[in-house]
């Protein structure tokens, strides 16, 4: 959640998260709560406990889905249904991705398309379920996250990195569609973020220690740091930013 900003004009504004209920996605969730939005969002796994916790904290309950991004049926029922609870989305926050590492050898067909499954696909039709309410509402923010994995040419998860590649060029296709419903479409990079499953699987003080000498800022990410970003492309502070990749990352990729 934000200490830093208040985007007033998120307040009462209908907001979705994929795979909100952990990870980078809770500290959304929450970051949308602080600001007075109402906030719905899916997760695989049972987020029934955090969504009580916010609405103790407060006193705005999210609401949660339990829904599997890859079951795009699903998740288009999703977004009917937090439609029906908070009137039409107005800020979509495509977050739920998978970053699980392989190898080139043995990757199977099956394994390559779930992971597009999960990392790209649902950005696509998340996209085309809130078009035409946003429409309605005169306008709405798209937020699809991608990764400078790619940026930077890392190896050991090509599929992630070409899902979050992809993601971008989608990003400025759905702008250029979207523009003229004043609809904005903008992707948001993040760098390494040391939420728990990364400190739990891959985070060894090795990597830890050669990650962040490559960085500018001498201070590795948390789940907070992105929230700030996140929030300034929903809000209308960014009203005319649109199309564009946004780099959170304390300085490792270079852009421009």
């Amino acid at each position: 959640m934000s200490e830093n900003v208040t985007f007033h004009d998120l307040e009462g504004q209908s907001v979705f998260i994929t795979g909100g209920g952990s990870g980078i996605g809770a500290a959304l969730t929450e970051g949308f709560l602080k600001q007075g939005a109402n906030v719905a969002f899916v997760q695989r796994s049972d987020a029934s406990e955090f969504a009580t916790e916010m609405g103790e904290k407060y006193g705005n309950k999210p609401l949660f889905i339990k829904c599997d991004v890859t079951d795009v049926p699903s998740l288009r029922f999703a977004i009917k249904e937090a439609s029906k609870a908070h009137g039409n989305i107005t800020v979509m926050v495509n977050n739920a991705a998978i970053d699980q590492r392989h190898e080139m050898e043995g990757y199977t067909v099956e394994e390559w398309d779930f992971a597009m499954d999960v990392n790209l696909r649902p950005h696509y039709f998340t996209a085309q379920a809130v078009a035409k309410g946003m429409k309605e509402a005169g306008g709405g923010s798209i937020i699809n996250f991608s990764s400078i994995s790619y940026m930077m040419g890392a190896g050991g998860y090509t599929s992630y990195m070409t899902s979050k590649a992809a993601i971008v060029g989608m990003t400025r296709a759905l702008a250029r569609e979207l523009g003229p419903d004043n609809i904005r479409v903008n992707a948001l990079s993040p760098g390494w973020v040391l939420t728990q499953r990364q400190l739990d699987k891959w985070a060894t003080p090795e990597d830890l220690a050669s990650h962040l000498e490559k960085q500018c800022l001498k201070e590795h990410l948390v789940p907070d740091d992105i929230v700030d970003a996140t929030l300034f492309l929903a809000s209308k502070a960014s009203r005319m930013m649109t199309s564009q990749a946004m780099v959170v990352d304390g300085g490792v990729a270079m852009t421009g």
